[in-house]
């Protein structure tokens, strides 16, 4: 199971962080990775981090921006987001796969899901 927590509002220029805490599972054998939902638009990639954390990869419009990182002994997955932009404003999801694969931007290749995180970028 999967739990993300940290949206909210913030105005534009400001920062936020996720957490996306895991349960139920090693979450050290877990690829996860970061996706949003804009209103009326599908899901995007954000970032993946592999499993031990040393390494990362980003979707082009959020790179230098966020940062996604991990914690394995609180079983947690962080995603770091600063200078927040208007177009920023989605429901952030956090997910997990078993794959060997790294990266995986597709979220066909997740299996496991959290529930959502608002984050409200107003000018």
């Amino acid at each position: 199971q999967l739990q993300a927590s940290g949206g909210g509002l913030v105005q534009a220029g400001g920062s936020l962080r996720l957490s996306c805490a895991a349960s139920g599972r090693t979450f050290s054998d877990y690829v996860a990775g970061w996706f949003r939902q804009a209103p009326g638009k599908g899901r995007e990639f954000v970032a993946t981090i592999n499993r031990s954390g040393g390494n990362t990869a980003y979707t082009d419009s959020v790179k230098g921006q966020f940062t996604i990182s991990r914690d394995n002994a609180k079983n947690t997955v962080y995603l770091q987001m600063n200078s927040l932009k208007r177009e920023d404003t989605a429901v952030y999801y956090c997910a997990a796969t078993r794959s060997v694969n790294f990266p995986l931007r597709s979220y066909n290749s997740y299996n496991y899901w959290g529930q959502g995180t608002l984050v409200t970028v107003s000018s």
